[in-house]
């Protein structure tokens, strides 16, 4: 169940009480003496941060020199409540100028009061949001000296309708003279794979993030081709769905401006989004994953003060794209001297700091094997040769309109009432996460 909160505390490191709020009366006024006595003088409030005395419950958190506590009387969330005072804390800190603490409590008794009867209604929380409260709560408070200066902002035309609609992080009266939106796909592979090409480990995460510049109140509508969204489609609209590959996406997080419920029904990413930039979801897949390398290494050593180095690199992707910033580092021992190089594109040097050779690839096109070829030098010692146990081959890259999952923008629909021209660009991008060889 929600949070339910009988009444919330702002105490300071001795126990005394800094201001209150009762929400209800099934909980007496003395309670928080239950908890001075039985948590605060007893030491004992590192241990757990929820405890229950006598019927009721007490849900603790210190921020700076205040105890900030929660006093339940049923069985509540006690995620929830926590969730709350961290907003909270958030909304008093962007009044105050970022300062929260004692002082700044003397300092504004008046307006936190104001604010906690506008944040909880009856022990339930309600808009936590800076931006919408000011729009009603114009009072400002005393900041301390070392706080930030306050920002210019535009409030919205209507605070009304932000406060009351379901559309609390985009205002009303947005105009541009163009109308554009930009969605970036970014994936990052993370692989290990054996010295023999066996892929040991190997998941993508990815992002899609939006850049929108639209007028008014614009309902946007995003179609990916994940298996879950095609299937439904067909179901929708009572025909086999299109060939083509399928995404499975797993631990799928929305941004709060997706319409979960449509999502949950017709499995479509439909939103009403924030002015600017935002990330609109994120999601991992670990099945049928295109990687865009595959490196092919080979060390061997010869006898005590030499060892030779082979690395071949083939990109996958298409003939017609490219990689940028492609780095290959190849540890090599400490007791390395110098190493004399032979590859067919790009650079390579011994980096003494990092003990691995670095190969780098300005550009490194689709579907080319390059190789890397190396002599070298090791500094020869009396003490006995320990074995060497080699550390994995890291790669770094950049790869633009390629995905390692396959995932793909099917479509992006944006209505707005006054029926306006918008632009859509959308992009790709695949980096190296975590990429390694084992050699």
């Amino acid at each position: 169940m929600p949070v339910a909160a009988s009444a919330i505390y702002f105490l300071n490191l001795r126990g005394d009480v800094l201001i209150n709020r009762m929400y209800r009366d099934d909980v007496g006024g003395n309670m928080v003496d239950a908890f001075r006595t039985h948590i605060m003088q007893t030491k004992d409030l590192g241990t757990c941060p929820v405890r229950q005395i006598g019927g009721c419950s007490f849900l603790y958190m210190r921020i700076s020199n205040v105890y900030i506590v929660t006093v339940v009387s049923t069985n509540a969330n006690a995620a929830c409540a926590f969730k709350f005072v961290v907003e909270a804390v958030a909304l008093f800190k962007s009044y105050f100028g970022g300062a929260f603490d004692e002082d700044a409590i003397r300092n504004n008794f008046v307006l936190i009061y104001e604010l906690l009867d506008e944040i909880m209604d009856f022990g339930y929380p309600q808009n936590l949001s800076p931006e919408i409260l000011k729009l009603y709560i114009t009072q400002e408070g005393v900041r301390s000296p070392f706080s930030s200066k306050p920002q210019d902002s535009r409030p919205p035309a209507n605070a009304t309708l932000q406060v009351t609609g379901a559309v609390g992080w985009r205002r009303e009266g947005l105009v541009y003279k163009k109308n554009e939106v930009f969605l970036d796909i970014v994936e990052s592979v993370n692989l290990l794979m054996s010295q023999k090409g066996t892929t040991l480990r190997c998941d993508v995460t990815g992002k899609i993030l939006m850049k929108c510049f639209l007028s008014g109140m614009p309902d946007l509508k995003l179609g990916l081709n994940d298996k879950i969204g095609l299937e439904k489609e067909a179901q929708v609209k009572a025909r086999p769905s299109r060939s083509g590959k399928t995404i499975e996406l797993d631990d799928v997080t929305f941004h709060q401006c997706v319409n979960l419920t449509r999502f949950n029904t017709e499995k479509t990413v439909s939103f009403v989004p924030p002015d600017g930039e935002f990330e609109l979801m994120k999601y991992r897949i670990t099945e049928g994953i295109n990687l865009p390398f595959r490196v092919l290494p080979s060390i061997k050593e010869l006898g005590r003060t030499r060892m030779e180095v082979n690395v071949k690199v083939k990109s996958v992707f298409g003939a017609k794209m490219f990689a940028l910033g492609v780095v290959v580092k190849v540890p090599v021992p400490k007791n390395t001297a110098k190493a004399n190089f032979q590859v067919t594109s790009g650079k390579a040097k011994y980096n003494a700091a990092l003990d691995c050779l670095v190969w780098k690839v300005r550009k490194f096109p689709g579907q080319t094997e390059l190789t890397m070829s190396a002599e070298v030098e090791l500094i020869s010692t009396m003490v006995e040769k320990k074995s060497w146990t080699r550390p994995p081959i890291q790669m770094e890259f950049q790869v633009p309109m390629f995905t390692a999952s396959g995932l793909r923008v099917r479509f992006l629909k944006v209505w707005e009432k006054s029926g306006y021209n918008t632009v859509e660009w959308v992009r790709y991008i695949t980096r190296a996460g975590s990429y390694e060889i084992r050699c």
